[in-house]
Order: C-alpha cells, then sequence, then structure tokens
C-alpha cells in the first residue's frame, strides 16, 4: 500500500515538473554554486527581501480595514489600534517590518560598498541595488502620511516646501507631491496608490532583476589583499574557482539566511506586541500649529540636517544633498570597476563608510533631541526660580509664560531649547534692549510689540532683568 502511494506521488510529481520545469527552476535559484567563506556577513540581502515579505502581507491585511478618505483614515486606523482583533499586533508588525528594511538594506549597502562587490561584472547588480534602496526610503515616506494625524499632515507640508525650492521644476514637483496646492484627499489618495501599488510594483520588478543578476554573475566572493579585478581575467578565473570548491547555497549557505530571516521575524513579533506601532498624535488641524512634524527615525537625520542647517545655505542642501547622494549610488561601478577589492586596501572607503554612519547618529540624536522645536509642554516657572511674591517680577513670570516664551526660551533648566537660554539674561541686555528685542523681535522670533499691553511689556521686561547670575 505504501509503496503504491509513494508511486503515485512520484508520477504526479513528475507529471507537474514536466508541466513547469520546477526542478529547472530549483537548480538553476537554491542550486546555484556560491563562494566558499561566504559568511554572516552576507544575510543582509536576504534578510531585506523576508522583511519586505512582511510589509506586504501585513500591508495587504490593513489595507481590507483602512480606507484612505480625509474623513475616515484617522477613524480606521484609531480602530486597527484600540478594537479590531490582532490590530495592535498587525500594525507594530507593519511599522517595525518598514524598520527592519530601512537598516537591513543599508547595512547591506554598507558591506557591498566595504567589499567593493559593485566592481566587474557586478555593475548593474549594485545599480539595481541603489534604485531599490532608494525605492524603500520612498515606501517609507509615502507610509507615513496614511496615518493622516497632525504630525504626518505637517510633516508632507514640510517636505512639499523642501521640493518646491528645487530649480526649475520645483513648483511642478511640490504640487505633484500634494495632488494640488495643498495638502487634501488628493494628497490622501495619492499617497495612498503610491505606498500600496506603484512603488511595490517597482520593488518586486527591481527583486526580480537583481536576483537575476545575482545568479548570472554569481554571489561576488570575500575580497583578498592582493587579489585585484581583471576584467579581462576575472570570469574564467571565478568559473575555476567554483569548480574546485563547489558550493552549493542550499543549503551550505542557505541555513545561515533562513536562521536570520528567522530570528529577525521573532524580533519584529516581539516588539510588535511589547510595543506597537507609533502612537497617533491628534487628527490633523492646518490651523492648528502646535505640532511637532518630524519623520520617521531612518529619515530623522536629514531632517536634523536641514533644521541646523544656516538659512542661507538651507537652498544649496535641499538641492546638493540628494544630488550628492544620487551621485554616491551612481559613480561607484561606472568609474572603479576594477582592481583592489579588499577594505584594507581601500582605506579611503574605510573612513568614507564610518563618517557617514558617525554623522548620520549624531545628526539622528539631534533629531531626537529636537533643539530646534518649540516645547509646547512646558510647564510655567517654579517659585524658586522666579524667586518673587509679587510685584512686576512675578506679574512678568506669569506674562512670560502665557504669551508661549517657555516654549523656545529656557530659565535654569525650564523651557524649550529653540531660542537662546535667558537664564543670566539680564548680565547681557539692558532695558532698552530688552524692549527692543521683545517689540521688534528677530532670527526666528515673531515681534511681539502688538500682543503685549504696555504693563505687561514693562513687567516682562523687569522679569528678565532679575535673570543674573547672582
Amino acid at each position: 500500500m505504501m509503496t503504491r502511494l509513494m508511486r503515485t506521488l512520484t508520477e504526479i510529481g513528475r507529471w507537474f515538473d514536466d508541466r513547469t520545469g520546477v526542478s529547472a527552476i530549483w537548480k538553476v535559484t537554491a542550486g546555484h554554486r556560491v563562494p566558499p567563506n561566504t559568511g554572516w556577513w552576507y544575510v543582509f540581502g536576504s534578510a531585506t527581501l523576508v522583511a519586505f515579505i512582511v510589509q506586504v502581507a501585513t500591508g495587504i491585511a490593513l489595507a481590507t480595514i483602512y480606507i484612505p478618505s480625509t474623513a475616515n483614515a484617522y477613524n480606521t486606523l484609531q480602530f486597527i489600534s484600540t478594537q479590531a482583533k490582532w490590530g495592535h499586533l498587525l500594525r507594530g508588525l507593519h511599522y517595525f517590518g518598514a524598520s527592519a528594511m530601512v537598516l537591513l538594506v543599508g547595512l547591506h549597502v554598507t558591506r557591498t560598498y566595504l567589499m567593493a562587490a559593485y566592481k566587474y561584472p557586478r555593475e548593474m547588480s549594485w545599480l539595481s541595488g541603489s534604485v531599490l534602496l532608494l525605492l524603500v526610503v520612498g515606501m517609507g515616506f509615502t507610509g507615513q502620511l496614511l496615518r493622516w494625524d497632525q504630525v504626518a499632515v505637517w510633516s508632507v507640508f514640510i517636505a512639499a516646501e523642501q521640493a518646491g525650492r528645487a530649480p526649475f521644476i520645483g513648483k511642478t514637483l511640490a504640487h505633484f507631491i500634494l495632488g494640488g496646492n495643498t495638502v487634501g484627499g488628493a494628497t490622501l489618495s495619492r499617497f495612498f496608490a503610491f505606498h500600496v501599488f506603484f512603488i511595490p510594483m517597482l520593488i518586486f520588478g527591481f527583486i526580480g532583476v537583481h536576483l537575476y543578476l545575482v545568479i548570472r554573475n554569481g554571489i561576488s566572493e570575500p575580497p583578498k589583499k592582493g587579489r585585484p579585478v581583471d576584467p579581462r581575467t576575472y570570469r574564467a578565473w571565478y568559473e575555476d574557482m567554483l569548480k574546485r570548491e563547489v558550493h552549493p547555497f542550499w543549503p551550505d549557505a542557505a541555513w545561515r539566511d533562513v536562521t536570520f530571516g528567522v530570528a529577525m521575524v521573532v524580533v519584529l513579533v516581539v516588539l510588535a506586541w511589547a510595543i506597537g506601532a507609533p502612537h497617533l498624535s491628534k487628527p490633523p488641524d492646518p490651523t492648528v500649529l502646535q505640532a511637532e512634524p518630524r519623520p520617521d527615525w531612518y529619515l530623522l537625520w536629514y531632517f536634523a540636517l536641514l533644521a541646523l542647517t544656516p538659512a542661507k545655505l538651507e537652498n544649496f542642501v535641499i538641492i546638493l544633498g540628494p544630488l550628492f547622494f544620487v551621485l554616491f549610488l551612481i559613480l561607484p561601478p561606472l568609474v572603479a570597476n576594477k582592481g583592489e577589492r579588499s577594505a584594507w586596501r581601500r582605506p579611503w572607503a574605510i573612513g568614507l563608510v564610518i563618517a557617514c554612519w558617525m554623522m548620520i547618529g549624531t545628526l539622528w540624536i539631534e533629531g531626537e533631541r529636537s533643539p530646534w522645536s518649540p516645547d509646547f509642554s512646558a510647564q510655567p516657572l517654579p517659585s524658586d526660580v522666579v524667586q518673587a511674591t509679587g510685584g512686576p517680577t512675578l506679574e512678568g513670570a506669569k506674562s512670560f509664560h502665557s504669551h508661549g516664551c517657555e516654549h523656545c526660551h529656557q530659565i535654569a533648566g525650564y523651557g524649550g531649547h529653540r531660542g537662546p537660554d535667558l537664564t543670566s539674561v539680564g548680565d547681557r541686555l539692558s532695558a532698552d534692549q530688552l524692549t527692543i528685542r521683545i517689540v521688534n523681535g528677530g532670527t526666528n522670533m515673531p515681534a511681539y510689540g502688538g500682543n503685549l499691553t504696555a504693563k505687561e511689556l514693562s513687567d516682562m521686561v523687569a522679569f528678565l532683568c532679575s535673570r543674573k547670575t547672582h
């Protein structure tokens, strides 16, 4: 009985293979040979693919409930987060999956660059991977607006304003991003279409191209000092090396990809369950200015760079920054497709990678601190800081808080960081100088001349004059 069953299954398998050629596909993909000593540094590409699959699965599930309209988007996300069964886990998986994709593709690019795997004959693999990197960032950017809360809407306002500064095409580009002259239903529909249909379609296509090129040209071998790439002899040397040391992808190398991919999914589930997706801020209201628009963490460093750039240089950074980044992605395989691959023979490559990661890390920390953003949660100064029980000093402290000065200025550790610290401003400025500054305003400071009564102005100046070292 068992023999007959096995014979039947074998015949079915042969029939299926004859019609589909699945064994040939398996031989070309899982059976292709890989160089020896491909270790754990080679797992980031496949892990990025696993993270993308997680995004597709969770995105489809979310799309069955999400309604991409200005009247319903916010409420449906609230429903998913608080009422739908497993909704909290689903949103968390989608959020952390996006973070994993960005982080892993960044590590994959770093590893590829340090090992100079963009050299002959893998120039097109690098270029197709560069397109995938940009598409992953685009997925993250378009996904943030779909939360349709105050932070997301203002973030798109800022992105469109920055795009509008590009020469020649700025206005057209800003209009395209917004789907009109301002953020509205057309903007949300456009971002939804790009996030759910257009960009994933391109990612699927370029993943296919990228994997084909990997199989076509082989996985790059670990580089060694003194073994440069010569386009005239490399292919013959590579094929000879594979014949001498046969290592099929499955299972010799694939077990590391599977192990790392499964571990990553477990981590995503734990983070989604324990932390969940980002908390939604208030529903969007363009008339409310008390918002702290910021992108998700993987774009926060660039947001910090723009925020810290002097106003006179902003346009240059907005235009030249992305241009230099794209040139960095395009130029390596075009101008340095042969020669040494070992990072120890390319110290400038190590220095460039360290400098880039240090810059991103430092700017990310500043982005988390956001010293340029007003602190709308600042509380009134405590009595031991004001050090007055009555009179103009106490009334001035009250006006200092009620008119929002504490949002931007800090006194004795209380308040925001956007403006100068006023803890000892009485040592630096006279009463007349303070009056002129408050009435007329200054850089990034509005003029308060029309918002304060004469008594409020006098009391506030008296309070600030009392702010001295001793």
